[in-house]
């Protein structure tokens, strides 16, 4: 069994890849929760999105670490396929085999649970690290527009949220965050 390439606290926005029916790798957000002590990391996929699909049906995805703006944005917000499972973008990156733990509803979706053991994992690259106020905003921002329409969830406080976190972008951000944030502007209207 392999090891996760980096230390989980929280929850680690990442990105996922998982084999689809055509052949291609799916492209797509996903939160993943640092592992109670001597376990796996945990992730929960919501609706009966691709990555539900593809974790249900062909079990094995590659949960991968980045920090660009627009790949982010568009994996959580459009429809988003590669042909190899691996972003050439990927600093890092583990290879998994979800295990379904728990389902249920909430506010009227579905949600699986899933534990993510890692199969084989590599370093792409090392960063020295920065932390960019809009890769936050852009990251919160897919996060409010994911869950326009979805019910239990107030749409003006989100579309609120979602000027908020634009304001942030064009105060903070350079050209690959307002090339993100076009992303999300276009998946809003």
């Amino acid at each position: 069994m392999g090891t996760w390439p980096v230390e989980l606290v929280g929850v680690t926005e990442t990105l996922v890849t998982t084999p689809g029916p055509n052949d291609r790798w799916n492209v797509a957000a996903l939160g993943v929760h640092a592992p109670e002590e001597g376990g796996a990391p945990t992730a929960r996929t919501w609706g009966r999105t691709r990555t539900w699909r593809n974790f249900r049906e062909r079990g094995q995805g590659y949960v991968q670490f980045t920090t660009d703006p627009v790949r982010f944005a568009e994996a959580a917000l459009t429809v988003t396929e590669i042909d190899s499972p691996v972003l050439d973008d990927a600093k890092g990156w583990v290879q998994v085999r979800p295990e379904r733990l728990d389902s249920g509803s909430d506010g009227g979706t579905e949600w699986v649970d899933w534990r993510l053991p890692a199969e084989r994992s590599a370093v792409e690259s090392r960063v020295v690290p920065t932390f960019s106020r809009a890769y936050g905003a852009v990251v919160e921002a897919t996060v409010a527009a994911s869950r326009l329409g979805v019910e239990g969830y107030d749409s003006e406080r989100l579309r609120e949220r979602i000027a908020y976190f634009e304001d942030v972008v064009e105060r903070c951000g350079g050209p690959r965050h307002e090339r993100a944030f076009d992303v999300v502007r276009d998946a809003v209207e």
